[in-house]
């Protein structure tokens, strides 16, 4: 008998440790990201010996360099110029444009991950897969009547790219683009109902 109490105050804790591993982990890792990315910031500055001011003056010139770089003739052309030598310096062109258009695709003026598109992959069994249409024409590489649709990898910031005939693409009804793209990462955890759900718990 005693042998038994003692097992379920045992498994009463275990469970009630598991809950607070639960609750505390997201928090934990999402301010240790926050931190990192501070603390990687703040030390690109050598020289700044007070904590936070080498990580704000970064984000000021980043402001200042992103501002005068579109509103003004004189900044756009300094950046026209050397993105112009970037492209056509061998070895180097390959690299900074992969980089420039995967920044591009997600933060630019004209994002490419913007349109949410459910695939059928496979068709009996019946299969569909959440994606992100880059290209909707990929006739001038050989493929006619076939789109470029990206899938991200769920809990990885890699994906693949797929080359389908369009009539196994539909638009993704009911999410934006930033919900389908972390409804596909969280592996199809993330619903749009959870997000509701907790926007009306913030409400109240």
């Amino acid at each position: 008998m005693y042998l038994c109490h003692m097992r379920r105050i045992a498994a009463r804790l275990l469970r009630s440790f598991l809950q607070g591993l639960l609750l505390l982990s997201p928090i934990a890792i999402t301010a240790f990201v926050l931190y990192s990315l501070f603390d990687k910031v703040d030390n690109l500055l050598p020289f700044i010996h007070w904590r936070g001011v080498g990580f704000i003056i970064i984000i000021v010139v980043v402001t200042l360099v992103g501002y005068f770089g579109t509103r003004f003739f004189i900044g756009k052309w300094l950046f026209d110029a050397f993105e112009y030598v970037m492209e056509h310096t061998p070895g180097v062109k390959f690299l900074y444009s992969s980089i420039r258009d995967v920044i591009k695709s997600f933060v630019g003026d004209k994002k490419r991950f913007n349109k949410p598109v459910w695939v059928c992959v496979n068709v009996n069994p019946e299969i569909w897969r959440i994606g992100f249409m880059t290209q909707r024409d990929m006739t001038h590489f050989g493929f006619d009547h076939k789109v470029a649709v990206y899938m991200p990898h769920a809990y990885a910031i890699s994906g693949w790219v797929i080359i389908t005939d369009g009539k196994n693409v539909k638009p993704v009804q009911g999410m934006t683009s930033g919900e389908a793209m972390k409804f596909a990462v969280s592996g199809g955890v993330t619903t749009v109902e959870d997000e509701e759900t907790n926007a009306k718990k913030d409400q109240l």
